[in-house]
């Protein structure tokens, strides 16, 4: 691990490490991108996050609210660690983070996830403010949650959602997900049912 003093980026010059550089390697990371699953609804289509996707998570994980949802909120560089270890579970597991197109915008992500403490893998969602109560992390949730049971093939999928947080705990329960026990009190698991 370097002991460099890492790079500050400003809203007009992003920190190298959030910058594609041009050439073999961002061809190779998009012929990567290019065999991941992509799902269109009514109103979204979900795509796989890429590096140009990050100003997008960096301001709903370092919001002081929305980011409560993620963990947060946290700095721009640790937004950046979650970002790419959202996206590397695409090479390690074979889900991950996709990104949430609403009528040429990036409204948000959608993933299927397993970070350290999950039992089981995880359907999560997370929106900008602009395009919160709109239906669309519905959409996309169901989207993604079609894919990680009948493409993917895995045997289960749960939401871990704070139990503060009432429009994801809703959301759950429109997605017909049943809350289960939990261990923590502030954590609410909801299990996601298969399709049948």
């Amino acid at each position: 691990m370097s002991t460099a003093t890492p790079s500050r980026s400003t809203p007009d010059m992003p920190a190298p490490h959030e910058t594609p550089i041009p050439g073999a390697a961002a061809r190779l990371a998009a012929q990567v991108s290019a065999m991941l699953p992509v799902a269109d609804t009514a109103r979204t289509r979900l795509r796989p996050a890429t590096l140009t996707d990050f100003d997008t998570y960096a301001e709903i994980a370092c919001d002081p609210v929305r980011g409560r949802g993620l963990g947060g909120p946290v700095g721009r560089n640790e937004a950046f660690r979650d970002f790419a270890a959202m996206v590397g579970c695409w090479l390690l597991r074979g889900h991950g983070l996709w990104a949430v197109m609403h009528e040429g915008a990036l409204a948000g992500f959608v993933q299927i996830g397993f970070e350290p403490g999950d039992e089981e893998p995880e359907l999560g969602w997370f929106f900008t403010g602009a395009h919160e109560g709109k239906g669309l992390a519905r959409e996309a949730a169901e989207a993604a949650r079609e894919i990680g049971f009948c493409l993917l093939g895995l045997p289960s999928m749960v939401s871990y959602v704070d139990s503060f947080n009432s429009r994801s705990n809703a959301l759950a329960g429109r997605l017909g997900a049943d809350r289960i026990p939990s261990p923590n009190a502030d954590l609410f698991i909801w299990r996601h049912r298969r399709p049948e």
